[in-house]
């Protein structure tokens, strides 16, 4: 049991300093000097070990209680503080973590409101550009002349859509496969906006955050209030 702890340990900390943003943490060489025996230097390894993971999780390390903790559980000593106040302490820190979460996600979300209404507000003057009254605009790229969906159709698209800054998040054009879906089921600037092409239709939709995935965004590369945009060709329209 002790063994598999040990291993898991070496593991963590191997796996922490050896992906670390900055590249592996390395020891002062003066100081190093000071590390002479391997029980030293393992120890000294698995500091550096926690110590990166409080830093990665922007959680304030105090040296001192960290210490005292380390001492209490290697002399044996029962813990300071009981079964409750652990508890307690355990759910103050989350809900902190979890208040800081939220600024923080408060934060990019205006940030990204503000961009994407700026953003929108220079492209519907741009030659070309359509605005409907629900705030979705778009470029016609070239035109079709085949069957137009409803919104209860089932439509096959190429597709490939970025951020306003270019950043690419998703493409069927990679895939080099196109994706058959309901109209009634995806975000409402592709339900809109599929509805006024026709097959062999190729158009730029500039979605804002309204009419895509809103406060919550999707998965990590599309962000809270992110205003998107799509190249879209509609294939067919049917299953």
């Amino acid at each position: 049991m002790k063994r598999n702890m040990l291993a898991s340990l070496m593991a963590a900390a191997a796996l922490t300093l050896g992906c670390s943003d900055s590249g592996p943490l390395s020891v002062n060489s003066a100081e190093a000097s000071e590390l002479k025996t391997v029980d030293q230097r393992i120890s000294y390894i698995f500091g550096l070990s926690v110590a990166d993971q409080f830093k990665r999780g922007e959680i304030e390390l105090d040296i001192d209680a960290l210490a005292l903790a380390l001492k209490d559980a290697k002399e044996g000593k029962e813990p300071r503080l009981s079964q409750e106040e652990i508890q307690m302490a355990m759910r103050a820190f989350q809900d902190r973590q979890m208040a800081k979460q939220q600024e923080s996600v408060r934060v990019v979300a205006e940030a990204n409101q503000k961009e994407g209404q700026e953003f929108l507000a220079a492209n519907k003057a741009k030659d070309g550009v359509v605005e409907t009254a629900s705030g979705l605009q778009y470029k016609v790229i070239q035109a079709g002349s085949g069957k137009q969906p409803t919104a209860q159709d089932t439509v096959t698209v190429h597709y490939r859509g970025t951020l306003i800054d270019g950043t690419e998040f998703d493409s069927s054009y990679k895939r080099n496969e196109p994706v058959s879906f309901p109209l009634n089921g995806v975000i409402k600037g592709w339900t809109e906006g599929l509805q006024l092409m026709k097959e062999g239709a190729k158009y730029e939709l500039y979605i804002p955050s309204n009419l895509a995935y809103g406060p919550g965004g999707s998965g990590g590369a599309i962000g809270p209030n992110a205003t998107l945009i799509f190249e879209v060709e509609l294939i067919k329209v049917g299953s």
